[in-house]
This record gives structure tokens, sequence and C-alpha cells, in this order.
């Protein structure tokens, strides 16, 4: 997939036109993003995101969760905490 927009450092348009929130701690990965990127959405076990988001060039992972949707209580702050 490609970005059709990611007009907000936190929140990014595929081409398949599916919206994502990225989350805080991973947003300095997606500073090297371009329109031609190309991306894979992948489910993710992890307990803050629903899915990742892949950079098929440098296979950076991102996490995300649809945009509009909220990330779960607490769980931001314990993760870039580190705990």
């Amino acid at each position: 997939m490609k970005i059709r927009a990611h007009a907000e450092s936190h929140v990014v348009e595929l081409d398949d036109g599916s919206c994502w929130q990225i989350f805080p701690g991973d947003l300095a990965a997606t500073l090297s993003w371009k329109p031609e990127t190309d991306l894979y959405l992948e489910p993710s076990g992890d307990r803050v995101s629903s899915h990742v988001l892949i950079n098929d060039t440098d296979h950076s992972r991102v996490r995300v969760i649809a945009a509009g949707k909220g990330w779960p209580d607490g769980e931001v702050k314990k993760v870039l905490k580190g705990e």
C-alpha cells in the first residue's frame, strides 16, 4: 500500500482508504516516509495497538490503531515508560 495522505504526524491515510493513528512512541520511524513508500499492514498482538504498519524498504514497524479510536487507558504511559 502507498500513503495517500500524512498531513498530521500521528495519522496516516493509505491508498486503500483506511486511516490509522500512529503510536506516539513510534512517530520518529515515520519521518522518512514518502508517498512512494510501500507499507503493509499486519494484525498486532501488542497490548496497545490492533495492527502494525511495516515499511517494506527498511522493515521498520509502527504500532497503529484505526483513526478515531482511543488508545487503551493507561497503556500508552506504561509503554512509553518501558513498563
